[in-house]
């Protein structure tokens, strides 16, 4: 028997909204300004991925969303910035996605979240000496 549905509405598909890259108030899309201090992209694999994660994110976002949210910036990340695009894939992959978001409503570069949020804005570079 064909079903009626689409293959989203079977019971146990993944049917979470997809999170916003775009700033409500300024009308773009929210980007890193710089790769995060556990960035995906850089040397020495420092968020601990599994042999060839890295090459399938980029092959899934390359062919469906056109970009990659920086982990830093997820909900669950507990992050005070917004979810932003990796600057990381920003800077090494041009998808139609993106040039669209870049000619339709251009970026906003956003700062990325702290990786020590005990430091003080006051203390750059502080590293909690006694």
């Amino acid at each position: 028997m064909d079903s009626m549905f689409d293959p989203a509405d079977e019971p146990g598909t993944d049917r979470s909204p997809r999170l916003s890259v775009g700033d409500p108030e300024l009308h773009k899309t929210r980007r890193l300004a710089r790769e995060c201090a556990t960035c995906i992209f850089k040397p020495g694999n420092p968020m601990h991925l599994d042999p060839g994660r890295l090459k399938q994110m980029v092959t899934e976002a390359r062919g469906d969303a056109g970009y990659i949210i920086c982990h830093s910036t997820l909900p669950y990340a507990g992050s005070p910035v917004p979810p932003a695009l990796c600057r990381g894939f920003a800077d090494r992959y041009r998808t139609w996605q993106l040039q669209v978001m870049e000619r339709l409503w251009g970026f906003v570069d956003v700062e990325p979240p702290d990786p020590d949020p005990t430091r003080t804005p006051e203390c750059p570079g502080d590293t909690h000496h006694a």
